[in-house]
Order: C-alpha cells, then sequence, then structure tokens
C-alpha cells in the first residue's frame, strides 16, 4: 500500500450505526460444495431474518460475478481473489452496522480465514453446509457436475480442484434428508442460542 495513503477516522462508527439498526452486525458464511443448498438457506435465512425486522445483505457466488467479480475466472488464484474482495466487502457492510450473509463454495481454508482475521471474532460465523459430493451430484441444479465429468469444465470443485471442509465452524448443517427450509430455521435458531440475534 502506497504510504501516502492515510486511514481517515469518522465520527460515526460501527458501534453507533449498529446501535441505530438495534442488532449485532456479523458475517454469518456458509461454505459448501456446488449444490450442497447454500443459496437457498441463505435466501431463507435472509427473509427469516427481515420477517424479525433485521437489517441484513445477502451476498451470492453467481450474483457478484455478474458485476464485482465479472473479471476473473474459476481457477485457484481468481478464486482466491474472488473470496478477497468478497471478504473485503463483507468487512464495509459489518462497518455499516448490517448481518452480512454471504454463500460461496470458498473451497479454500486460508481464504475464509482471511474473512475471519478482518473481522472481530464474535462478527464471523463460519457455517458449513455439509452434503455429501453424491447428493450434490444427484441434484447439480445447473448441470454443472455433468459437465465437469464429462471434461467440459476444469478446476470444479469436489471433481478437479479441492474442497477444504470447515476443520471447526461455528455452525454444521448436516444433510440428513431435511428440506432446506428445516435447515433455514436451524440455522436461525442457532445464531439466536449464540446471541448473535434476538
Amino acid at each position: 500500500m502506497e504510504s501516502n495513503i492515510v486511514w481517515h477516522q469518522h465520527e460515526v462508527d460501527k458501534q453507533r450505526r449498529a446501535q441505530a439498526k438495534g442488532q449485532k452486525p456479523c458475517v454469518v458464511w456458509l461454505t459448501g460444495l456446488s449444490g450442497s443448498g447454500k443459496s437457498t438457506i441463505a435466501n431463507l435465512l435472509e427473509k427469516k431474518l427481515a420477517d424479525n425486522g433485521k437489517h441484513t445483505y445477502l451476498l451470492d457466488g453467481d450474483n457478484v460475478r455478474h458485476g464485482l467479480n465479472g473479471d476473473l475466472t474459476f481457477s485457484d488464484k481468481d478464486r482466491v481473489e474472488n473470496i478477497r474482495r468478497i471478504s473485503e466487502l463483507a468487512k464495509l457492510f459489518v462497518d455499516s452496522g448490517l448481518i452480512v450473509i454471504t454463500a460461496f463454495i470458498s473451497p479454500f481454508k486460508g481464504e475464509r480465514d482471511y474473512c475471519r482475521g478482518l473481522l472481530q471474532e464474535s462478527e464471523f460465523v463460519e457455517v458449513f453446509v455439509d452434503t455429501p459430493l453424491e447428493e450434490c451430484e444427484k441434484r447439480d441444479p445447473k448441470g454443472l457436475y455433468q459437465k465437469a465429468r464429462a471434461g467440459e469444465i476444469t478446476d470444479f470443485t469436489g471433481i478437479s480442484s479441492p474442497y477444504e471442509a470447515p476443520e471447526s465452524p461455528e455452525i454444521t448443517l448436516n444433510f440428513s434428508g431435511q428440506s432446506a427450509q428445516e435447515s433455514a430455521e436451524q440455522l436461525f435458531t442457532q445464531l439466536k442460542q449464540k446471541g448473535l440475534i434476538d
């Protein structure tokens, strides 16, 4: 970073913005394989939070790649940059007092830890949507696994690119045949139990 760039401290800070919204800002980071249900669960969680008067913003992998990260490929290097940008954006949203929900495969532990390191200890909640590869392939909502198996897509997580599962996430949603709605309700309940929402 250039040495002549200095952080300008403003009078209205994160705490004051959070107080105005009556909530604790944080990042609820959903990670899991493609087709695991991350986006659906994140969408249902945001609706539940909004129904409870919370101020939120949902960052979804495909949506962000239409704009902010539209210049990035799916190479390992660009995946790292994708998550770096999202992490910095999530940090700004937390600073604004929002509850930020993210739904990204985010396959590498180091990149998820990068976001955690940008925030205060209680502000990052890693949620592992633990759906087995076989189930994700069976769902294959975008037909991506089929293309990856046919060699039409390279660097596809779980097939030709690794996924580093979280070792000690704050919350794990285990696939046991439950619906996305049930998973979202479970996540909402656990966030309440952890005191992140009231």
